[in-house]
């Protein structure tokens, strides 16, 4: 305020100066102007030679008067009054000069010189210009300032002091700090500053050696370090996740007149979608965190409208992660079945950042449980269900993490029963063998285990029990308990198990093919045996060396056969075998020897026939035996002409040869796969002659007597043969004659009669005849007598009837008579027709004249007449024309109607 007012004062007494210079110019310039300058009086020159019109007491004022002649005399004045150095000590006069050496108040006024001659001839010159000088009755007081003028200020701002002295001029500054004088005489002083330029400034001004200004106002410029921002989190947590919301603040010594400017990893940052800042930047805000956001954030502060910066503020890393954290739900003791009256505790884990609040859940219900454990103390059947557990943090927009994996409690109400196992899972173990057992509680975890054996307790804790070396000692029983570790829960016994420990069974080698004496290229298989069991597998020994598989010799799987696929002479010798337990390490003793023979040649075989007839006939029976003569389990096989027959065994017999036994008949052995073949015998067979009935009795004896003679021949044959007849297949007489008669006394029943021819060559019988049957003969005899008195009648019908109808036709007209037939056929024309009447022919066929007899036959299935023409219209006609050749067909015996 003193400083407003001082500044006021001077600029009214510049006003009141500058009026006085106005007013005096106009005077002089009017009133005092040389009346002779317009007619040639001189003019001087006045002129102020001190460097100021307005001074200020005690200083010197210096004027000068000139003018174009020296001869002139000068006079001053003051206000257009005449001073003299007489009048005024501090006047000095010189020849055209006036010096003021110490101005007063009473100095002040407008000057102005006339020049006179020296010789004061009473001209004078005109006035002279005027200079105005203006006194001052005090020394001013200088203001200063300051640009800018805030306060305090900043190390590294320039400020700018300025000291004014608003009356006359010519003044020269003086600086002052805290009463130091600065270098600086500038009116303005520019100032870096530094803190070791803080302080108050003052000016003074000082003209000449007299004149010296009273100080001006003081000053107080305070210099401040610049402030290093302060980075601050306003949300609670610098790691934050996907969506959460991260605030951070900038604050500068509690001023508002900072804005901010925000740099991640030293780039700035810019407002965008989910980056926001306040008014000054003081504020910034992440809405919804992402991986863009990640880095170190700092700061800078910047005074308004000036130049001022500050360092970066210490930085802030903020850290987004990728996804969710997962919460761990955890469960001590981490039984997943538990008993009623156990305790149990779960706790609710995550393992990244921090302000975590937990939320529980039971099958899906948030529970009212707080803090990060979940005790239970006694556990029931209600307490079994899933839990799981959320975290949780911030209330605006709060972030909730996913589920933590769901940890299933189980309370069962039984008590449990341990199960005990075996290893090796066997009835019996051999010694030195291992056995372990294991007790296992299938429902939870965390038990210990205890043993017994026969009863009594084993000092072990343990789920298993190991037996090394097992010997006849540690037979007996085994049972096991469990008990939880934690919670001293305990179980049931186990069920028992007994161990058997027993010594290794010895092998033996068994022969699968029947023979141990082979040949080469057979194969040969042999087998070891261990108490009847498939546990074991073998290695085989050949005169104690061991027999590896090749091209000839295989195993198989377990080796328990050794097959020899082509058995050599390489293969003899003693075979052996020992055996060891699959996945044990439990090995027998050998086994016992078997000897293996090969021979070094093929065995002969030999194909023998019995009887020795390179020719049978049919119905001879023949036998052949095949011999080998080594070994044993032989197959035999039997060919004709090198097609295999279905025949077993060593020997081929055929009861009743027959032509289609003809052939080349050879033999082969065999076993396994391999065999031998015996030489080719060659039979030959013929069909043996057949022997035949004739009837002897002529057809003009059939109807006057009942004896038929019959006689037996073998077709086709030279040789003298006997013959034997067979009445109903049995021998009749023995007299072996060809011929035999029939009477009523001998063969009342009318019998069925075959023979057949004997001798004592080859071959030594014949066929048997065809039977011949007495009965069809006599009914054949009574048919033909019927039929013949039959045709005789009937050919006299037909001529007489022929002749009436002959005698009652009447004939037509010429050209409608129609062709006269033929009543009467000739006999080559009945002969050709089909249905000619001839009931002699139809009544003569066998169909006919047997169909009484069909019912006959032999107990060897040979039926009378009804398969072969009758006996008396073939034999019965042969003997006739074989016993009378002087008989004819016309005048003759009665023969056949059948031609």
């Amino acid at each position: 305020m003193t400083q407003l007012s001082s500044t006021a004062s001077t600029c009214a007494a510049q006003w009141k100066m500058w009026l006085v210079k106005i007013f005096s110019v106009i005077y002089f310039t009017a009133v005092c102007a040389a009346p002779g300058s317009q007619d040639g009086t001189p003019i001087p020159t006045l002129k102020l030679l001190s460097p100021w019109q307005d001074v200020f007491e005690n200083e010197a004022v210096e004027f000068s008067c000139e003018d174009s002649s020296h001869d002139w005399v000068f006079t001053w004045y003051r206000n257009q009054k005449n001073v003299t150095a007489d009048e005024d000590q501090n006047l000095e006069e010189d020849h055209s000069s006036l010096n003021i050496t110490s101005v007063t108040r009473s100095h002040q006024g407008v000057y102005a010189c006339k020049a006179l001659p020296e010789d004061n001839n009473g001209h004078s010159s005109a006035f002279s210009n005027t200079v105005n000088v203006t006194v001052y009755e005090k020394t001013p007081k200088p203001t200063v300032s300051k640009v800018p003028g805030f306060n305090p200020m900043y190390v590294g701002e320039t400020v700018n002091f300025t000291c004014k002295v608003h009356v006359s001029s010519g003044w020269k500054y003086e600086w002052y700090r805290d009463g130091n004088k600065l270098p600086d005489t500038n009116e303005t002083i520019s100032i870096h500053l530094g803190i070791s330029e803080k302080g108050e400034y003052w000016c003074k001004a000082t003209r000449g050696e007299t004149t010296s200004t009273n100080i001006s106002e003081k000053i107080q410029q305070d210099v401040l370090e610049i402030p290093v921002p302060s980075l601050k989190l306003v949300t609670p947590w610098l790691d934050v996740f996907p969506t959460e919301r991260v605030k951070l603040s900038c604050v500068m010594d509690g001023t508002s007149d900072w804005t901010y400017t925000w740099y991640r990893d030293g780039q700035q940052v810019l407002a965008d979608g989910t980056v926001s800042f306040d008014s000054n930047g003081a504020t910034l805000s992440i809405s919804s965190a992402s991986a863009a956001h990640v880095g170190q954030y700092s700061c800078k502060g910047h005074l308004n409208d000036r130049s001022v910066s500050s360092n970066s503020s210490p930085g802030l890393t903020l850290k987004v992660y990728d996804k969710k954290p997962t919460v761990i739900l955890t469960q001590d003791p981490e039984y997943k079945v538990m008993f009623p009256g156990e305790s149990v505790s779960f706790g609710c884990h995550i393992n990244v950042s921090t302000g975590w609040e937990y939320l529980w859940y039971k099958d899906s219900n948030q529970l009212t449980v707080s803090g990060n454990k979940y005790p239970i103390s006694l556990v029931g059947i209600t307490n079994s269900g899933s839990y799981t557990c959320k975290a949780k943090r911030g209330s605006d927009q709060a972030f909730i993490t996913d589920s933590s994996q769901a940890v299933r409690l189980e309370v069962e109400g039984n008590k449990p029963k341990p199960s005990m196992t075996q290893q090796p899972d066997v009835n019996k173990v051999y010694t030195g063998e291992s056995v372990s057992f294991k007790c296992e509680v299938k429902l939870s975890s965390g038990w210990l285990y205890l043993w017994y054996k026969d009863g009594t307790p084993l000092p072990i804790n343990s789920s298993s029990f190991n037996i090394h070396n097992a010997t006849s000692s540690n037979s007996g029983t085994y049972k096991c308990m469990a008990i939880r570790d934690k919670t001293t829960y305990s179980t049931e016994h186990s069920d028992s198990r007994i161990l058997r420990v027993s010594e290794i069974p010895v092998p033996s080698v068994k022969l699968v093919t029947p023979w141990l004496d082979v040949f080469p290229t057979e194969r040969v298989k042999l087998s070891c045996v261990m108490n009847g069991t498939s546990d074991w597998t073998y290695t085989w020994y050949r005169d104690g060396q061991q027999v590896l598989a090749d091209g000839t010799v295989i195993f198989d799987s377990d080796a328990a056969t050794l097959s020899i696929s082509s058995a050599a002479a390489s293969h003899r010798g003693q075979y052996s075998c020992s055996g060891k337990l699959k996945s044990r390490s439990v090995s027998s003793t050998f086994s016992s020897v078997q000897t293996l023979g090969v021979y070094d040649t093929k065995p002969r075989v030999t194909l023998m026939q019995n009887p020795m007839h390179n020719v049978m006939h049919t119905g001879d029976s023949v036998s052949f035996s095949c011999h080998i003569n080594v070994s044993s389990g032989w197959e035999y096989l039997w060919y004709r002409d090198d097609n295999q027959l279905v025949v077993s065994g060593n020997n081929h017999t055929i009861s009743s040869v027959l032509r289609t036994n003809t052939g080349s008949y050879h033999c082969k052995v065999k076993r396994g796969i391999y065999a031998v073949q015996s030489q080719a015998v060659k039979l030959d067979i013929e069909e043996r002659p057949l022997a035949y009935i004739t009837l002897l009795t002529g057809w003009s004896e059939v109807f006057s007597t009942d004896s038929l003679v019959l006689r037996c021949r073998v077709l086709e044959s030279q040789d003298i043969w006997n013959y034997t007849w067979f009445k109903e297949g049995h021998p009749i007489n023995f007299s072996l004659s060809e011929k035999h008669t029939v009477t009523p006394e001998n063969d009342p029943e009318q019998s069925l009669y075959t023979c057949k021819g004997i001798r004592t060559g080859r071959p030594s019988y014949s066929k048997t005849s065809d039977s011949f049957h007495t009965k069809n003969l006599l009914l054949k005899r009574r048919v033909l007598l019927s039929i013949s008195g039959f045709i005789f009648f009937a050919i006299i019908a037909i001529f007489i009837g022929c002749i009436f109808l002959r005698f009652i036709r009447k004939p037509g007209n010429g050209e409608d008579k129609p062709e006269e037939t033929e009543l009467f056929l000739t006999m080559a024309q009945l002969k050709d027709r089909d249905d000619a009447l001839c009931p002699l022919v139809q009544y003569i066929t066998d169909a006919e004249l047997n169909a009484s007899s069909k019912k006959e036959a032999d107990e060897n299935g040979t039926i009378s007449d009804e398969t072969t023409p009758l006996p008396i219209s073939s034999q019965e006609d042969q003997a006739v024309t074989s016993e009378s050749h002087d008989t004819t067909e016309n005048n003759g015996g009665l023969v056949s109607f059948k031609q």
